[in-house]
């Protein structure tokens, strides 16, 4: 396996678990078992090898259906960029609720050498920020875990074959590829699950939660054979959401320059308050977004 880090472009080969394990990365003290995930995981991981066998194969039952759902529901919910992203609009509502209790003067006032008269005055000045700890929103998705596997698992899926040799799928460190569609609301998830196969999962707008069931009966899906420039495509997106690691299987010499073109991107949530008559309505979606960077 190779891998090239985003922010200098260095190439290692590591092995998997010096690049794939945190160490207690899902023990989570907000949740009362603070391992519960491992338990979720047992039910996932000895099943994946012989799930991708289904996928390929077009042999896709409700275990396939369930293994791949629960893992893209895992990697989201428990990996550094999902904790990440999941954060910002954690700390939005406590700025928003903060900005609601300082209008009706339900806060103290903050020490007059701190430069403002009202914890909003320090709020917009930057003197005053929200610090989400990540576990926090981690243990959010840790507790919504199988609400988020069914949903998955319920939504169509294209089967995604990509048989070009000298271009196979990457993968990441967040291997959930966002893609955006033709509605603004919507962002397709683009799963590399092999070199040579992924999925798109493609949410549906009108689909009704309570219809969910783990018989995965809404479930639908089709077989792609992909051209090279959809394969390009891909692994432009999947580089672009990567948090910063880059893996691949075969070192070809176009990989380098194909990462450096598109590492100066990442997953970048993003939050619009929009004022109502009875207070502010917060809209919270996620971009692929460049990379700003830290001024010295």
């Amino acid at each position: 396996m190779y891998a090239v880090r985003k922010d200098d472009l260095k190439e290692i080969t590591p092995n998997s678990e010096s690049v794939c394990r945190i160490e207690d990365g899902n023990t989570n003290a907000y949740l009362r078992d603070d391992r519960v995930i491992e338990e979720f995981l047992k039910t996932i991981e000895p099943k994946y090898n012989s799930s991708l066998n289904k996928l390929e194969t077009g042999n896709i039952d409700r275990e396939c259906i369930y293994t791949i759902a629960g893992f893209v529901a895992f990697v989201s919910a428990c990996s550094p960029a999902g904790m990440r992203i999941y954060s910002e609009p954690l700390k939005n509502v406590v700025e928003n609720t903060m900005l609601m209790l300082d209008a009706k003067g339900l806060l103290p006032k903050p020490p007059p050498e701190l430069g403002a008269s009202s914890l909003t005055g320090l709020l917009n000045n930057k003197k005053l920020q929200v610090s989400i700890d990540a576990k926090y929103p981690q243990s959010i998705g840790i507790s919504q875990i199988l609400s988020r596997t069914v949903m998955l698992g319920n939504f169509p899926w294209e089967i995604l074959q990509n048989k070009i040799t000298d271009s196979p799928f990457f993968t990441s460190d967040y291997p959930i590829a966002i893609e955006e569609t033709r509605n603004l609301r919507i962002l397709n998830k683009i799963v590399p699950l092999s070199p040579n196969l992924a999925i798109r999962i493609c949410p549906d707008p009108n689909f009704k939660k309570e219809k969910a069931d783990f018989t995965f009966s809404q479930f639908t899906w089709r077989k792609r054979i992909l051209s090279q420039k959809e394969v390009a495509e891909i692994n432009s997106l999947i580089v672009r959401s990567a948090e910063n690691m880059v893996f691949f299987r075969d070192n070809h010499n176009w990989i380098q320059r194909f990462i450096a073109k598109n590492s100066a991107f990442h997953i970048e949530p993003h939050s619009t308050r929009i004022k109502m008559d009875d207070g502010t309505l917060l809209s919270s979606t996620i971009r692929i977004a460049k990379i700003e960077k830290a001024n010295n």
